[in-house]
């Protein structure tokens, strides 16, 4: 566990044991009284990230105090705590059951089972029981009041120990037929623990898709040395040994141990615990390989560019999880509801018990059975469950198949898009140029230097095949280069000679010239020479934006490229609308008016989109995009792209779906559950059972998420 942290430094831990929205604001308000400040408690994944600029171990036992057990992921060391008796909910259940059975039989009329009846038999019985629920749901019940957050223990805490008071009272004062109800603190307890497994159980199921990106975290290597004679070895190492750098042999049957690069040989490997999809893909030499993806045929020699938390998989995985921290506005209402829900019926259950006692003319035994029954029965659980658990599930699903939501108000957000805006360039095309012609006033090879001198320091595509397919060893060497958004490149000579390579909208207003080609060198603001290039539309563009129509959604194209380029991508692909010939500041502008009419997606893809794309209201990239485009997007493509746009829309629609479906439920249940237990239509053992399912039927119906179809 950390001791000393160096001003407001990132702190990760695991913390298990949280069960609900409770349990995690329970957490969240002793760190913000601590001063810990950036706080996001995930408590599905039991992921707990914060700042603090002091010691972190007071903050950790505060923690231990509230009934959580915290582990610090940088050690892999779990705090040092006594040893528990029991290690989960079910093994719990098993040892309560074994007391409880007795007491359920009794009940039984046709089994006149008598000495069952003895009040001392049956308060030895309960004892036990007793004894296990109150080292959980007391003493968690008790340091969430201490703490000013109470949770969903003091509710089982409270109907139990007034069953248990209410018999033990009847047994020291000889009216026991009156007041045994020893029964009903087991049944109370028992059933809870087992609902409590239920809910642990289902609730690991949405973290499903997550799991399985994270399977093949430790795998053997099979690394290269070389000896004093330059021969290849080749040892077996643990894939967590390996350094960025190493030598790898890799074979087919073999996982990709981590991210590499493809040095010699070519495979088809099987990518489907990242993009979902088992069908192999064919990977060459300078090819990258994600690390966990598996070898189904071939023999390939790479080196390892990233490891551990570095590698792809590692970065989705850490993304997926701060997102499922991320709170979406839609749970707030639950949260605020959640924290004041504890109270609110103990409230309930002390009227209740007035009520039936003075005004229904119902005997106290029968008034307080059904109080218990309301304390048993509430279930905050529920509505704190029914957004983390569909959001889990929506982020977790659209993480395998290759799409990175940054956070969870996006994932929410895509239920009320109805436009997609498009770049042309690297967003609907491919991206991949080739140089088609080009025409220069000067020696052809001094043409071909001055342009690969300056396109080398841009990051547009353009620039980029310019620069791969005019690469020379003599490039010319600047005193200074500035890249403009939208525009070109720019560079000075030590002569002070300004040379540029720039579109149309770059050059000098006198400059005469077709503004039909790509790319225009000049040399002191004097036109030297134009290259045109030709990219092709990406092949799965067509099909992804039919299926946007389909699904009744408006698709612009708003580019910097010319009207007549931008028009015949249209026109191939079908786009509503062009807005061709824009800067960034244009773009910008365009993105902010459209929002204003009615919420609106933007796919781009390079440094000029990155403005727009933060405007946006949802802004998206693709994986293989700029590095600022995907620092502005907030959720990223990767692998097949395009092809997962729908999904992405359409799973962003369901989960919001999903989410109003079980608040529907949570809201639902405690409406009519609270009053029908306080009409005494309700037993607590009855209730006990049933609060234990609520939580059930809420993650079940996330689940289906998984297997759900999105889009048309």
């Amino acid at each position: 566990m950390e001791t000393q942290v160096n001003s407001a430094s990132a702190i990760k831990w695991k913390v298990s044991g949280m069960s609900c929205t409770n349990c995690a604001l329970s957490i969240h308000k002793y760190l913000e009284e601590h001063g810990a400040q950036d706080i996001k408690v995930n408590f599905i994944g039991g992921d707990v990230s914060f700042k603090s600029e002091g010691p972190t171990n007071n903050l950790a036992k505060g923690i231990e105090s509230l009934g959580y057990q915290v582990e610090d992921p940088s050690t892999q060391q779990a705090s040092k705590k006594g040893k528990k008796w029991f290690k989960n909910h079910m093994q719990r259940f098993l040892f309560c059951i074994i007391f409880t059975g007795p007491l359920m039989l009794h009940m039984i009329p046709a089994l006149h089972l008598h000495f069952l009846m003895t009040p001392y038999i049956q308060l030895a019985l309960t004892i036990p029981v007793y004894i296990v629920g109150m080292d959980f749901f007391g003493r968690s019940a008790w340091n969430s009041l201490t703490k000013g957050v109470p949770n969903m223990n003091v509710l089982i805490t409270l109907g139990s120990s007034a069953a248990l008071i209410y018999s033990l009272y009847g047994t020291l004062t000889g009216q026991a037929e009156q007041y045994l109800f020893y029964e009903t603190t087991c049944t109370i307890l028992t059933l809870v623990f087992l609902g409590y497994w239920m809910e642990d159980k289902s609730i690991e199921t949405t973290q499903a898709a997550i799991k399985k990106l994270t399977v093949s975290q430790k795998i053997m290597a099979n690394m290269i040395a070389f000896d004093d004679q330059h021969q290849e070895q080749i040892f077996t190492v643990e894939s967590t040994q390996l350094r960025v750098g190493d030598l790898l042999l890799i074979k087919a049957g073999e996982y990709v141990p981590q991210d590499c690069k493809i040095l010699w040989g070519e495979a088809t490997i099987n990518e489907s615990i990242l993009t979902g999809e088992s069908v192999p893909v064919l990977k060459k030499m300078n090819d990258t390989l994600i690390g966990g993806s598996m070898v189904e045929a071939g023999t390939m020699k790479a080196y390892v560019t990233a490891v551990g938390e570095n590698t792809v998989m590692s970065h989705i995985v850490r993304m997926v999880k701060e997102a499922q921290a991320e709170k979406p506005p839609v749970q707030q209402l639950a949260d605020r509801i959640s924290a004041i829900f504890v109270p609110a019926v103990v409230s309930i259950a002390v009227i209740t018990v007035l009520i039936n006692y003075w005004w229904a003319d119902v005997g106290f035994t029968e008034s307080l059975l059904r109080a218990i029954a309301v304390l048993v029965i509430a279930c905050p659980c529920a509505m704190g469950l029914a957004t983390p658990a569909a959001v889990a599930v929506g982020l977790g699903r659209a993480a395998q198949q290759g799409i990175l939501f940054k956070n969870a108000k996006s994932l929410e957000v895509f239920k009320s898009i109805k436009r997609v805006v498009f770049d042309k360039t690297g967003t609907l095309t491919t991206g991949h140029f080739v140089i088609t012609k080009y025409n220069t006033t000067i020696p052809e090879e001094e043409f071909k230097q001055i342009a690969f001198s300056l396109e080398k320091y841009g990051n547009h595509p353009i620039a980029r095949c310019i620069a791969q397919n005019w690469k020379c060893k003599e490039w010319m060497r600047w005193t200074k280069v500035e890249e403009v958004k939208g525009l070109g490149v720019w560079a000075y000579d030590k002569e002070g000679n300004k040379y540029g390579a720039t579109s149309s909208k770059g050059l000098s207003p006198n400059t005469i010239l077709e503004k039909s080609h790509n790319v225009f060198i000049t040399k002191n603001d004097e036109l030297i020479g134009w290259i045109d290039v030709a990219d092709e539309i990406r092949p799965e563009a067509k099909n992804v934006i039919d299926t946007l129509h389909r699904n009744g959604i408006e698709t612009i194209m708003l580019s910097g490229d010319s009207q007549e380029k931008c028009k015949a991508v249209s026109n191939e692909l079908g786009i509503q609308q062009v807005i061709a010939e824009q800067t960034p500041e244009q773009k910008l502008l365009q993105i902010e008016k459209l929002n204003k009419e009615q919420p609106t997606a933007m796919v781009g893809d390079g440094i000029n989109d990155a403005p727009a794309l933060a405007k946006a209201t949802v802004g998206i990239s693709l994986s293989d995009s700029s590095q600022i485009a995907l620092q502005s997007a907030q959720v990223i493509l990767t692998n097949k792209g395009l092809t997962q746009l729908p999904v992405a829309l359409g799973l962003g629609k369901h989960t919001f779906i999903t989410i109003k479906e079980n608040l529907f439920w949570a809201f639902s249940y405690n409406i009519v559950a609270i009053p029908v237990a306080a009409m005494g239509f309700l037993q607590p053992t009855i209730a006990a059972l049933i609060m234990g399912l609520s939580d059930v039927v809420l993650a079940i119906n996330s689940i289906r998420l998984r297997w759900k179809k999105v889009h048309k």
